[in-house]
């Protein structure tokens, strides 16, 4: 089979010359795209030089539509509002779109899910392997142990993200709230400040904590009668989103047009 022709949007930012990077070093696909708004300063620039990566003799755009004719897939860690606008352009051509955007609200869900219809689309809000099986295991801790174990979601990135709780986070608490077959949009308890009262019993807590460089760190803690779990996941490196982002790309290029998530991509929707 030929390598898989991947398209890169927001290519400019720190995220997207990672994704670049790493599709050079990875066997199997091949940059086709890269895409930026109309007036970024990298629009004209090489992708491959302003990555890191060396030339690739492909100038960053700001034409999505012409990029995504011509591709198979496309790796997108942009903003909410641009992702959907991308999952639309994506479901034209039945492409891949691998969706790693954080901040994503039940509208941008709709459409994703809409556009998934036509194209093959893998969201999550964590791309990594370790990410993944940690959400598996908080899934499986949360329906064993009662509600005698409060669950408090922790989390703490690095100074200029702009959305919390992170992604990453909200994966976990879902993944509890999976675990004790309850909705957390009902249960989910995201700032205290003053005076709260008692902790309310089964609710899930988030904290979210910014500063410095920090790439990503995420603990779930069941909270017991006399003891505690704490499951934690350090991101060290952007690297491993890229990897885990391409991974997922070349598993739905062999599947019907869905909606599909990192579970899905690394078998652990049974577990």
């Amino acid at each position: 089979m030929a390598d898989m022709g991947l398209v890169v949007v927001g290519a400019g930012g720190r995220m997207g010359r990672m994704l670049v990077k790493t599709i050079s070093e990875t066997e199997g696909c091949t940059l086709a795209g890269a895409i930026e708004q109309p007036g970024s300063i990298a629009l004209g620039e090489d992708a491959g030089l302003l990555a890191g990566a060396g030339r690739a003799n492909l100038a960053i755009t700001d034409d999505p539509g012409a990029a995504f004719a011509h591709a198979d897939g496309v790796l997108d860690f942009t903003a909410p509002a641009a992702s959907v606008g991308f999952a639309e352009i994506a479901a034209k051509t039945g492409i891949v779109h691998v969706v790693g955007t954080t901040g994503l609200e039940e509208s941008h869900f709709a459409r994703l899910r809409a556009a998934a219809a036509r194209a093959r689309i893998v969201q999550s809000g964590n791309m990594s392997l370790g990410v993944n099986l940690l959400a598996a295991l908080v899934r499986k801790v949360a329906a064993t142990l009662g509600e005698e174990f409060d669950i408090e979601v922790l989390e703490m990135h690095h100074r200029m993200k702009v959305d919390a709780p992170s992604g990453t986070a909200l994966l976990f608490g879902e993944a509890a709230a999976a675990g004790r077959a309850i909705a957390l949009k009902e249960r989910a308890v995201r700032s205290r400040d003053g005076h709260t009262g008692a902790r309310r019993p089964g609710d899930i807590g988030f904290a979210s904590l910014r500063g410095g460089t920090v790439v990503g760190e995420h603990s779930v803690i069941f909270a017991g009668p006399v003891e505690r779990i704490e499951l934690t996941h350090k991101a060290e490196d952007r690297g491993l989103f890229a990897r885990g982002a391409i991974r997922a790309a070349l598993w739905a290029r062999d599947q019907k047009p869905g909606y599909y998530t990192m579970a899905d991509v690394l078998g652990l929707s049974d577990l």
